[in-house]
């Protein structure tokens, strides 16, 4: 016969993660809340050029870092941010830090040079040209004598 053993929410939460730390589970949930600090992309290409959308909510232009370096395109971002509150007889100090790095690597039809990028609304947008002799160029009747 087994005994049914009641918990308190705050033991059942505490025993819930004590057996996933132990059962390796812990390891799944840890690897998902990584996860969400890495941005969604969306790559748009169409004739004239390449569109980069980096979804990154509560960021500030400042935060952000684009680079280009032997045709690997690496957006990166980092924010830190500090609260302390002293009243009575404790004190608390809340950090939070978010950062996150991402890196592409171009096709050789990139112009990495006329590269623009910027920031609205929770929205990264780069605008990758096309080199001109990449682009495609419209059909050309060829007049037969």
């Amino acid at each position: 016969m087994l005994m049914k053993i009641n918990k308190t929410p705050v033991q059942s939460t505490l025993s819930r993660m004590m057996d996933d730390f132990f059962n390796g589970s812990f390891g799944d949930m840890h690897e998902s809340s990584l996860m969400a600090t890495k941005p969604s992309v969306n790559i748009v290409e169409n004739e004239d050029n390449f569109t980069v959308e980096v979804a990154a909510p509560g960021l500030d232009k400042k935060d952000f870092n684009v680079t280009v370096e032997d045709d690997i395109l690496t957006i990166s971002a980092e924010r830190k941010d500090e609260s302390e509150d002293k009243s009575g007889t404790f004190t608390r100090r809340e950090f939070n830090y978010t950062s996150f790095s991402r890196s592409f690597h171009l096709p050789e039809t990139c112009d990495s040079e006329k590269i623009n990028a910027h920031y609205k609304d929770g929205m990264l947008m780069l605008e990758i040209p096309k080199r001109e002799e990449a682009k495609k160029k419209p059909a050309k009747s060829i007049k037969i004598s």
